[in-house]
This record gives C-alpha cells, sequence and structure tokens, in this order.
C-alpha cells in the first residue's frame, strides 16, 4: 500500500514543527524529548521520500544520515594516513 506524497508531507511538516518545540523547549543536553522528536523527523522524511519517488520517480536533495555512517567515515579517515601513503611506478 502507498501513501499519498501529501499526507506524508503533512507528516514531516508536523515532525519539523513538533521538532521546533522540543528545541525550544529544551531542558539540557540529551533531552529525550528532543531525541525522539529528532527521529521522528527522520522517519516521517524517509516516508515522504519513499512515497515521492514510488508516486512520481522523483526524490528530494536531501539525505539522513546514520550515526553509523558517520562512524564508518571516521574509521576510514583513520585507516588511511596520508603521510604513510607511497606512489608505487608502474
Amino acid at each position: 500500500m502507498s501513501i499519498d506524497p501529501r499526507v506524508a508531507l503533512q507528516s514531516l511538516t508536523a515532525a519539523l514543527e513538533e521538532h521546533l518545540i522540543a528545541a525550544s523547549a529544551r531542558r539540557g543536553e540529551g533531552d529525550p524529548t528532543v531525541e525522539a522528536a529528532f527521529f521522528a523527523v527522520a522517519d516521517a522524511f524517509e516516508v515522504y521520500e519513499d512515497s515521492l519517488y514510488e508516486a512520481y520517480s522523483e526524490v528530494t536533495p536531501l539525505q539522513v544520515f546514520d550515526d553509523d555512517e558517520e562512524d564508518d567515515d571516521e574509521d576510514r579517515n583513520e585507516l588511511v594516513d596520508e603521510d604513510e601513503l607511497e606512489i608505487l611506478d608502474q
């Protein structure tokens, strides 16, 4: 069952509004309300992106980054030290 992109967009907009409310009422670092709102935005965006693609074969210029992806990028950067690279003549 596919979701109408307009409905998914309304859900995304509502999630963004909730995130703004939570951020403005933040009660310190790691506020669980802000964290929950953050993940709600990410989830709503993915639903919108999927429904937009399914209905119109279109995507947005936005991307949700996973913490795992950030960790992978950091690990990759730590593994390769440019000073240790050696150019081989063939």
